[in-house]
């Protein structure tokens, strides 16, 4: 393929999908004594992928018997930190009547804090994998005339460790990962799960009563807000990354009083400019308005001239930091007009932090409130 014309990106499936798939091939075990491979499931929008198996057992234990299946987590072209794990539903007949019961296993997390789509002290298995899952079981146990009375446990072994790179601990769920997706399949490079893992941190914190909140863009910035708010408890810590409009438009619906934004130079230049996603792929900085910028802070006319044809927004910080212009104050204040156009009104005090690569603050806007404070 040419660089005009690139390969597509491979889609993949979701940790959910795969504990559905593999649910289904071990209760049709446990009821017909037979394993379907590859078992085939539909998705909540028809489609109907073949999983192959990559486990497969029968057996009695101090609990009864059971069937287990594992599928090898295959998540496409995304560089997601489950591709490769091998997913384990094992299915027991439950209590005649008890419907479906889920159970965390090996590597899959509990939820500790109130907030998330599943209550305190459940297995992190999302409600809409949930679903998948009672709905296969369902049709293979009309298939054996039987009621549909099974336990389910979700195992992902070195999940827990797995899970130290994910936002799991900051969301109280702890001992593993969560069961997620919502469409049953992971599109190359989504923003989905990421934006959808800020939503719930912003329920989390919400949850807790919490009145203020960091929206950091990476940890150096993180790690400048936290220094500022030491007493802040990391749930109050939000990953935002790039995702800017997916923090601020939830929180536009879902208020928290106070909002510390937090960020390096570069991106924030791109939020004061009207981007929402700050992904040097998704959106470039304006030169020509941090020019305008850099005439704004008084500099002369030969560096918003060089600010004009600068390659990178960390030269025109360095260059009028050189010169003791401070354009990143006014950098500050733009994007704080910025937040506050996204949040249209909401009840959210916000408060802006810009960084350098060191995680040096370069600009430093208070709370509105603060700013005229003696």
């Amino acid at each position: 393929m040419s660089e005009t014309d690139p390969k597509p990106l491979r889609r993949g499936w979701t940790t959910g999908a795969c504990a559905t798939a593999a649910a289904k091939a071990a209760c049709t075990a446990l009821l017909a004594g037979r394993f379907p491979d590859p078992v085939t499931i539909v998705l909540p929008k028809g489609e109907k992928p073949a999983f192959a198996l990559s486990r497969e057992e029968v057996g009695e234990d101090e609990r009864g018997t059971f069937a287990l299946a594992g599928i090898v987590k295959d998540a496409g072209d995304d560089p997601d930190v489950t591709h490769g794990a091998l997913v384990i539903s094992t299915v027991r007949k439950g209590e005649p009547g008890s419907g479906i019961a889920y159970r965390a296993g090996e590597g899959v997390g509990i939820v500790t804090r109130a907030g998330l789509p599943i209550d305190p002290g459940e297995p992190a298995i999302n409600p809409v994998p949930r679903s998948m899952i009672a709905h296969v079981l369902a049709e293979v146990a009309a298939m054996a005339d039987v009621p549909a009375d099974f336990e389910v446990e979700v195992s992902i072994p070195g999940g827990e460790e797995i899970a130290k790179r994910t936002m799991n601990p900051r969301l109280g769920i702890v001992g593993g990962l969560s069961v997620l997706g919502t469409t049953g399949i992971v599109r190359p490079f989504s923003c989905a799960a990421w934006i959808a893992s800020i939503h719930r941190g912003v329920d989390v914190a919400r949850a807790a009563g919490l009145e203020h909140v960091i929206g950091a863009t990476g940890s150096t910035s993180e790690a400048a807000a936290r220094a500022r708010h030491p007493d802040l408890p990391e749930m109050a810590c939000l990953d935002m990354g790039d995702f800017a409009g997916g923090l601020l438009k939830y929180l536009r619906a879902h208020p928290v009083p106070r909002l510390t934004m937090a960020g390096g130079f570069a991106k924030f230049v791109k939020l004061a400019q009207g981007a929402m996603d700050l992904h040097s792929a998704r959106s470039q900085v304006d030169f020509d308005a941090l020019a305008g910028l850099m005439h704004e802070a008084g500099a002369p006319p030969f560096l918003v001239e060089e600010a004009r044809q600068a390659n990178t927004a960390k030269e025109v910080l360095d260059r009028a930091a050189g010169e003791g212009i401070d354009v990143a104050a006014l950098v500050a204040r733009a994007a704080r007009g910025r937040i506050l156009e996204i949040l249209r009104g909401a009840p959210v005090r916000v408060e802006v932090l810009l960084v350098d690569r060191k995680g040096h603050l370069v600009a430093e806007l208070p709370f509105e409130d603060e700013e005229t404070a003696p």
